[in-house]
C-alpha cells in the first residue's frame, strides 16, 4: 500500500513555504525589504535560529538576498525573464513596441475579465483607491504622477485576476516599461487631450470591474490599449515627418 507515516514538519519549513507562496502570489515583491529578524521571528511565532534556517534556504533558492547592513530582500526574480540582447532588440525596433502592445492587450483584456469574475472586494477596492489617485493626479496636472499611477492601476486588475503566472510574466513586462525599452509612458500624458481621453478610458474599465461585467471590463481594456496603440503610431509619424521637413528647412536654408 502506498502509505508512510505522516511526519511533523519543521518550523524552518513551514516558514519557507508561506515565504515561497507570498513570493508566488506577488505579495512580497522583487526588491522588498523583509523585516528585521527579531520583528518577523515574532511575526511567524517561531524562534529566530529557524528563522534563520528558512531565510539561508530561501537564499540559497535565489528568492531571497542579503544586503551587507541593509537587511534581506526579496531577489530580482523577474530581472532574468528577458537577456540583455533581446532587450536590446525591443529597444532598437518599433514593431517590437507594437507587439509588446498587442500582447498586452490580449492578456490585460483577459485579465480584466478574470478581475471581474475572480476578484475579491478588496481587490476591487485597491484598484478603485489607484483610480481615485489618478483623477486627483490629474486635477493637479501632475503627468508624472499620473503615468506612475497609470502602470499600477494595470496591474492592480492583474493582481485581481489570481493567475500567478499572469502576474509574473506581465511584471515582468512592465519592467521594461519603466525601463523606457519600449517607450517612454509619460509621453502619453503631456498633451491635455490626450490625457483627458486616457482618464475617461480607465474610468469605463474601473466602473466595469466594479459593476462586475467581465466583457465590459475587457472591452474597455482593449479600447484603452487600442487607443494607445493610435497615439504611439501618431507619435512616430509626427517625428518622422519633423526629421524630413529639417532636411527640408536646411537645404533651403543652404540655398544662395
Amino acid at each position: 500500500m502506498p502509505f508512510q507515516k505522516v511526519q511533523s514538519e519543521k518550523l524552518s519549513t513551514s516558514v519557507v513555504r508561506q515565504i515561497e507562496q507570498l513570493i508566488l502570489r506577488g505579495i512580497l515583491r522583487p526588491g522588498e525589504r523583509l523585516p528585521a529578524e527579531r520583528d518577523l521571528a515574532e511575526r511567524l511565532g517561531v524562534s529566530r535560529p529557524s528563522l534563520r534556517d528558512a531565510v539561508a534556504e530561501l537564499q540559497n533558492q535565489g528568492l531571497l538576498t542579503s544586503k551587507a547592513g541593509s537587511g534581506i530582500f526579496v531577489a530580482e526574480v523577474l530581472g532574468n525573464a528577458f537577456s540583455p540582447a533581446l532587450t536590446r532588440l525591443f529597444a532598437a525596433h518599433d514593431e517590437a513596441m507594437f507587439d509588446y502592445l498587442s500582447f498586452r492587450r490580449d492578456i490585460e483584456g483577459l485579465a480584466a475579465e478574470r478581475a471581474a469574475r475572480l476578484g475579491s472586494e478588496s481587490d476591487l477596492k485597491v484598484i478603485q483607491a489607484i483610480f481615485d489617485k489618478m483623477v486627483e493626479a490629474h486635477k493637479r496636472s501632475k503627468g508624472d504622477e499620473e503615468a506612475r499611477l497609470d502602470a499600477e492601476f494595470h496591474m492592480a486588475i492583474i493582481e485581481a485576476s489570481h493567475n500567478v503566472v499572469m502576474l509574473h510574466m506581465l511584471r515582468s513586462m512592465f519592467d521594461l516599461l519603466r525601463q523606457g525599452v519600449f517607450y517612454n509612458r509619460q509621453i502619453m500624458f503631456h498633451q491635455r487631450t490626450t490625457r483627458e481621453a486616457i482618464l475617461d478610458q480607465h474610468r469605463a474599465i474601473n466602473d466595469a470591474l466594479q459593476e462586475r461585467d467581465p466583457a465590459g471590463a475587457r472591452a474597455a481594456v482593449e479600447a484603452h490599449l487600442s487607443f494607445v496603440e493610435i497615439c504611439l503610431a501618431d507619435q512616430k509619424k509626427a517625428e518622422k515627418n519633423e526629421a524630413i521637413a529639417r532636411q527640408r528647412l536646411e537645404h533651403e536654408n543652404a540655398r544662395v
